[in-house]
């Protein structure tokens, strides 16, 4: 067997990065009750109703995704016709909101879906194919809705059924970010460390955070193994979506494993919404770490009030036609290393 050397891999799922992928631009629209939260002067564009003056929550959905992309271009002045890649995906059937959003960019699409790890999924690949020279810039683009999601995933929201407490909220938003191979001021992707599917037996599809947080605590873990690197190295570790059942669960499994990492670390699904917005344990969905990320914290990191940061965002990779067959929840988390 002819042997070779992979020159950028470290350790057992993490690459770290040599050339420049700075993250140029970004842009946030947020849904209702998202701009009522804590975080609200840091959306590009907010909105007070969930249709959009669409005619389905679907579209609403899409019709977000396309503003994010447009005013993250028009931010690093730049055009569709700049863009070597779209790289997006969103919670639905057949990533629709993406690929319907693709259509009217009509750039080069590569559609993925890492359920709510689809940002980090984004920014990984996006940042491999700017480090192998294959491209120049990439628009990378996520998604979700909150009543698109619990159509798909649970009940209409029409229904009015009982959620449970430690249910958690799937955000109405969508975030993009330009990818560029050219020095800017904005954050570079640093590393990244792709995860594994961890399945944890959870078959409750409110228990998300339950569910993802042992993907979540697999990847950080490894992150800092491949790395050598003690979670003191970040000024921030930031998960996307576990919530307040999740974050504390996380938490415990990596103190097992000899990190703490308490000091240094926060959730976008428990800081997106204040406590009295009856959003139970907190946020979820595609958009939860694209508004709380690419809305805050890269004001935050532009700002240099934060230097490094580990982004990772966690995905339950369940259906609903699983669900009725039984099956448990699967999981996955990605990291990336953001620095400035």
């Amino acid at each position: 067997m002819q042997s070779y050397t992979i020159e950028r891999k470290i350790g057992k799922q993490s690459v770290l990065l040599d050339k420049t992928v700075t993250l140029v631009s970004s842009a946030t629209v947020a849904g209702p009750k998202e701009s009522l939260g804590p975080l609200s002067a840091f959306f590009d564009r907010s909105y007070n109703d969930t249709i959009l003056k669409e005619k389905s929550f679907e579209r609403a959905e899409c019709h977000m995704m396309e503003e994010a992309c447009h005013l993250a271009l028009a931010k690093a002045g730049l055009s569709p016709d700049d863009i070597d890649y779209f790289i997006a995906g969103d919670l639905l059937n057949q990533v629709i909101s993406a690929s319907f959003c693709a259509r009217r960019l009509a750039v080069p699409f590569l559609g993925i879906y890492g359920a709510c790890s689809t940002l980090t999924e984004g920014l990984s690949i996006g940042a491999m194919l700017l480090q192998g020279g294959f491209a120049r810039n990439i628009l990378v683009a996520t998604s979700s809705h909150n009543c698109s999601a619990e159509r798909q995933y649970r009940y209409p929201t029409e229904y009015g059924y009982q959620r449970p407490g430690y249910a958690q909220w799937t955000v109405t938003g969508a975030g993009a970010v330009v990818l560029s191979s050219e020095a800017g001021e904005g954050p570079r992707l640093e590393s990244i460390t792709i995860g594994k599917v961890v399945d944890a037996g959870i078959k409750d599809p409110f228990a998300l955070g339950v569910a993802m947080a042992p993907a979540a605590a697999d990847t950080i873990y490894n992150h800092f193994v491949d790395m050598a690197r003690e979670p003191s190295y970040y000024n921030l570790i930031l998960t996307g979506d576990l919530g307040g059942v999740g974050k504390k669960l996380n938490e415990d499994i990596l103190a097992g494993k000899g990190y703490t990492i308490t000091p240094n670390y926060s959730d976008c699904g428990v800081l997106l919404y204040y406590p009295h917005q009856q959003v139970g344990a907190g946020g979820s969905g595609c958009a939860c770490s694209a508004l709380v990320f690419l809305g805050y914290f890269y004001e935050k990191m532009l700002k240099k009030e934060l230097q490094r940061v580990l982004l990772v965002a966690t995905g339950a990779l369940h259906s609903p036609t699983t669900y009725l067959q039984r099956e448990s929840m699967p999981a996955i988390a990605h990291a990336v290393s953001l620095e400035i």
